[in-house]
């Protein structure tokens, strides 16, 4: 996928995944793919809340943290998982009405998926590693409706 087969580009990704190798893979690959002007990673849930919220190390009033149009959120991590955070998420989804979470994982777990379906603020339940097709589809679906 080169920008040109890809109909919009995004503001901001947020990546919440405690695999450093994942973060660092899924970084450059969005980069690579011109997906969005900023792609931040963080290591679980309560990380990103603190970067949804502003607070600790993404304290900013200059933009460098931006609103992510899109989270790509992992299930197992340590600290808060994906689920943990969801729950937390619904107390400040009015605040990010348009981000749209999508569930990436290695998951084997059918129950899982059956999971994310029933969660409304889950846009889209995929498998690991991420791929320009998933992007590509994903942006299509919600970006260029």
């Amino acid at each position: 996928m080169t920008t040109e087969t890809m109909t919009k580009k995004l503001n901001c990704i947020l990546l919440i995944d405690d695999n450093n190798f994942t973060n660092i893979f899924n970084r450059r690959f969005l980069s690579k793919i011109d997906a969005a002007d900023h792609i931040h990673a963080v290591k679980d849930g309560r990380e990103a809340l603190e970067y949804l919220h502003h607070q600790g190390d993404y304290h900013t009033n200059n933009g460098k943290f931006p609103k992510p149009d899109m989270i790509f959120l992992d299930i197992n991590m340590p600290i808060m998982d994906g689920w943990e955070f969801l729950k937390e998420f619904n107390n400040i989804k009015h605040h990010f009405e348009d981000t749209v979470i999508v569930m990436l994982t290695t998951s084997p777990n059918p129950d899982d998926q059956k999971k994310a379906q029933e969660i409304m603020d889950v846009h889209g339940f995929y498998r690991k590693p991420l791929t320009r097709k998933m992007v590509e589809e994903i942006i299509q679906k919600h970006f260029n409706g």
